[in-house]
């Protein structure tokens, strides 16, 4: 029986390339998993020391001028400035020199430098993730890392990375550039043709990592497979003559090209991590989709909203303050629901993080939901801020934070495809405690081992099943239905991967299971608001519902075995936004939650903290007012067509 049982999921399993094998058995799992299992462990709160002299910190953000970074007329004044005061350091060990920092500190620092300006926060965080520094640490030999990293803690190598091309994204199943194996002047060499592009940091790089599928076609090393190397500025025939412009946000970006020849000693680990260069990317990938790019989002949120609290008491419309009318109050509401998902969710990550666990799942997520919402933050601020928002000048506080949203938005793997392919579709088969098990005993034809796994499959399902019949219409139930829906999703096997709508909703649900225990959690340890907790929660579990809802209905006959998972939301009350509204604007524990880490000193928003702490009918106010009102004039260009 079990050999019909095993040949008939081996034909319902998809397809699986040796790359997405790799990515499921990098990193581990954590929560991810606990949602899957259908009961969930909150974690301790992690303790930390900051280490990051703060005088280094308040220099760089005082003395920041606004000036592009790049490109620039200033030598590249404040990629140097970043280097030499060791803020490419926070990876490395102190005995190269680095300030190895914990993910909380990293997160937080790269949250207020971004606050400031996201150029200047893109800038900070390439060196701190995925790139030569990380890869180098991992995997690097111990004569690599003693040339390499001193010269990386101190600003002497400013690094890039570069994998995307022309022809493939951020992965390595597109047609990736090829390494061949060659003898040259009686030496086995790597011949590299590099056309690389989008690559931060290049422009101003002279220590870069590549990526490119080596060939040994006549197998003078026997070995195949993605491989990365280092190579220098100086290297013969390496070109960096051309950058791009990503929506004139300031930061360096371009490409990387030329026909190269690199030495095996050039391989990050040397000779023997030859074809395991897609596993050690995979390896690294939590620190830019679960910090980097979550700290920027972090730090756009909490400025528009931390903003627009105090913007909406000053503005007026009407004879009253724009606060005061519920087309307004209900916008805002909807941002701080946002930013409260958001600053939750990066505080349990960096936990988690930090706890020693490396969860690609949670990372996929991480990176989806806190770019998109913050996205949807940034436009409901717009809407708020109005014609302010899209008049250049000092009091206009969102504008370079809009521009830069669609940039977190498509790298590390664009939202579209991290939706619809990784978070579930990678999700089930690595967060799942017995699918993966399965799947590994089928590809090593492991008979004994998969009818162990498969009775656990079973017993797991059919329990959860059971639990799924309640009346409770709470978090931990809905976790519980989440799971029980999973299983039989699951069903489809292979099929689901072209399924991307089923599988980009059922990747909503789990994404907002994970952001609602992360609202939770931070309650749980702040204490900020139990009335705003609940009202998220609830927010986010309606959401859910319709999803399930949705599924459900999309499903085949299974479906009529999951009738009673299907539920309907309750009407959403006026008076409950009110309410929140009113919770936010009171309760002081709020705002202070949402000023955290960001920037409020000699700028806009600290004239907006200001304003409100004076009396509104003294001179001083009504002349903030208007500095925080008015919006920038710029004189006219003279003109040079003459009308008759």
């Amino acid at each position: 029986m079990y050999r019909t049982l095993f040949n008939l999921v081996k034909r319902k399993i998809p397809k699986i390339s040796d790359t997405e094998l790799i990515a499921l058995r990098s990193g581990n799992t954590s929560i991810d998993r606990d949602i899957l299992r259908g009961k969930v462990n909150y974690p301790e709160k992690f303790t930390y020391q900051n280490k990051f002299p703060k005088d280094n910190l308040s220099t760089l953000l005082t003395e920041y001028d606004h000036t592009p970074i790049y490109p620039n007329s200033n030598n590249n004044k404040w990629v140097n400035f970043l280097g030499k005061n060791k803020y490419f350091s926070f990876l490395i060990d102190e005995q190269y020199g680095g300030i190895k920092l914990s993910t909380n500190e990293l997160s937080n620092i790269l949250t207020k430098i971004t606050s400031v300006d996201p150029g200047l926060g893109v800038v900070t965080m390439v060196p701190n993730s995925l790139g030569p520094g990380e890869l180098l640490i991992h995997y690097g030999s111990d004569d690599q890392k003693n040339k390499y990293l001193p010269g990386l803690a101190d600003g002497s190598y400013i690094p890039c990375f570069g994998l995307t091309g022309p022809n493939n994204g951020s992965d390595a199943t597109g047609s990736i550039d090829k390494g061949i194996v060659i003898e040259k002047d009686g030496k086995k060499v790597i011949k590299v043709s590099l056309n690389k592009r989008y690559i931060t940091l290049a422009p101003v790089a002279n220590l870069m990592g590549i990526a490119f599928e080596l060939q040994d076609p006549d197998n003078l090393i026997g070995k195949e497979g993605v491989t990365v190397a280092l190579v220098e500025r100086s290297h013969p025939n390496l070109i960096q003559n051309t950058h791009h412009i990503p929506l004139n946000a300031g930061f360096p970006n371009g490409t990387i090209k030329g026909e190269i020849c690199v030495d095996l000693d050039q391989v990050i680990g040397g000779e023997k991590n030859i074809g395991n260069g897609w596993k050690m990317l995979m390896e690294c990938l939590s620190a830019g989709r679960g910090v980097s790019l979550p700290a920027t989002a972090n730090a756009s949120s909490k400025v528009a909203s931390f903003g627009m609290f105090n913007y909406i008491k000053v503005r007026d419309q009407f004879k009253m303050p724009i606060g005061n009318m519920e087309a307004i109050q209900e916008k805002f509401n909807t941002m701080i629901y946002n930013t409260w998902i958001i600053q939750s969710a990066v505080a349990l990550t960096n936990d988690i993080l930090d706890s020693g666990n490396s969860p690609a799942v949670i990372s996929a997520i991480m990176k989806q939901q806190c770019t998109e919402r913050g996205r949807h933050v940034l436009n409901e601020a717009m809407d708020i801020h109005a014609g302010a928002s899209i008049c250049l000048g000092y009091s206009n506080f969102l504008e370079k934070f809009y521009r830069s949203a669609p940039i977190g938005i498509t790298v590390e793997g664009s939202n579209t495809l991290t939706r619809s392919l990784i978070i579930f579709g990678q999700g089930l088969n690595k967060s799942h405690p017995h699918i993966f098990p399965i799947l590994d005993s089928i590809l090593n034809d492991n008979l004994e081992s998969f009818k162990q796994n498969f009775k656990n499959i079973v017993t797991h399902s059919l329990s959860l099943y059971r639990k799924s019949f309640s009346f409770s219409r709470d978090l931990n139930q809905q976790i519980v239905d989440f799971a029980c829906l999973t299983n039989f999703v699951a069903i489809k096997g292979g099929s689901l991967k072209k399924e991307q709508m089923l599988s980009g909703d059922m990747a909503d649900v789990f994404s907002n299971l994970y952001l609602a225990i992360s609202v939770q959690y931070h309650q749980n340890n702040h204490q900020s608001s139990d009335k705003l907790t609940q009202y998220v929660i609830t927010r986010l579990m309606n959401e859910n519902q319709e999803k399930i809802n949705k599924i459900v209905n999309n499903l085949g006959p299974e479906r009529y075995l999951l009738q009673h998972l299907k539920k309907s939301n309750k009407t959403d009350k006026y008076q409950k936004e009110r309410e929140i509204f009113q919770e936010i604007m009171e309760n002081k524990k709020i705002m202070d939650e949402m000023k955290k880490n960001i920037y409020v000193e000699d700028n806009i928003l600290g004239d907006l903290d200001l304003i409100n702490k004076i009396d509104r009918d003294s001179s001083e106010y009504q002349k903030l007012k208007e500095k925080i009102i008015n919006v920038g004039e710029y004189p006219n260009v003279v003109d040079i067509v003459k009308f008759d």
